[in-house]
């Protein structure tokens, strides 16, 4: 029986469809259904789409925390009790409600207008993001340092790194990957998150939060804004949830301390495996599995969602 942190996946791996195979769970339909109420058309776009307006933030924060917040209903219901949680980007609100730092409702109304206020950010600007592999974080930088608008911003695992700038500087500093024997892949996301472009969104998100009701943890909480627990105090809690937004995530730093700190087991909820396999790579000792993967042999329960 493993010490059990469940990890709530950011954008890029939605699709229309995601939560079909929760739908026949009353746990997972009265996420939904919660969701729907503050936000008409969520669960809809979630099991049918289309793919382009999933694709715009506005849209797809929603339902990804809709979907994340359906399937830990799941789980919960069938029996696990994870002993701490993290997120990536967005994943780090579903985390703060499974933590219960907010209600879902007052959650899922944190990250509709965080993802208005990120997509507003980028609106205006051309901006794109891209995962570089096949080479170091120091070596990433070293490269970025060339282009005034081309920032790492998300420090995933060793040898992946995304970078976030202005689109036109980006196709020059992926040339300088190739170049270097890197390779890089465009992500599935509509701005240059977690970079000064961002600022604007990040101001105004620590504004919003201000009011609404924020609690203390119940379970041991990550922050991938500085990679360990979070500090105690509501406004320290808000502030971590704001300064994220402009800031890098720091995935590796944040499970190198979960597995320092006892963590030897990762459950990722959300509708892809990205996290799973990050954390495969930076902790291969320990065990990471998808939430669907997650059966009684490993863990101690049952579960079919």
């Amino acid at each position: 029986m493993g010490r059990v942190a469940f990890l709530f996946s950011g954008q890029g791996d939605q699709y229309a469809g995601m939560g079909k195979e929760l739908m026949s769970r009353p746990e997972a339909v009265a996420v939904f259904h919660a969701c729907d109420r503050i936000r008409p058309g969520t669960s809809s776009m979630c099991l049918a789409g289309p793919e382009e307006a999933l694709r715009k933030t506005v849209n797809t924060q929603p339902c990804l925390f809709a979907y994340e917040m359906a399937a830990a209903a799941c789980l919960m219901a069938d029996g696990a009790r994870p002993e701490a949680t993290a997120g990536f980007s967005l994943g780090e609100v579903s985390a703060a409600v499974m933590a219960g730092v907010f209600s879902t409702q007052d959650g899922f109304r944190v990250v509709c207008e965080r993802a208005e206020l990120m997509q507003k950010a980028g609106e205006g600007r051309q901006t794109s993001m891209a995962a570089v592999l096949r080479l170091s974080a120091d070596r990433v930088q070293e490269l970025a340092e060339a282009f005034p608008e081309v920032w790492p911003v998300n420090f995933n695992c060793p040898g992946q790194i995304s970078v976030a700038g202005d689109a036109g500087q980006m196709k020059k500093f992926i040339i300088r990957v190739r170049e270097a024997g890197g390779r890089a892949v465009m992500l599935k996301v509509g701005g240059a998150f977690h970079s000064p472009v961002m600022t604007p969104a990040a101001q105004a998100f620590r504004e919003f939060l201000a009011g609404v009701a924020v609690k203390e943890p119940d379970i041991r909480l990550w922050s991938d804004r500085t990679g360990s627990e979070y500090g105690t105090g509501a406004e320290a809690i808000r502030d971590t949830l704001a300064s994220q937004i402009d800031h890098p995530v720091l995935f590796e730093n944040l499970i190198r301390d979960m597995c320092a700190k006892g963590i030897d087991t990762f459950v990722e909820i959300g509708p892809g495996k990205t996290l799973t396999h990050m954390v495969q790579r930076i902790a291969p000792e320990k065990m990471a599995l998808h939430y669907t993967e997650y059966k009684k042999e490993s863990v101690g329960f049952e579960q079919d969602c």
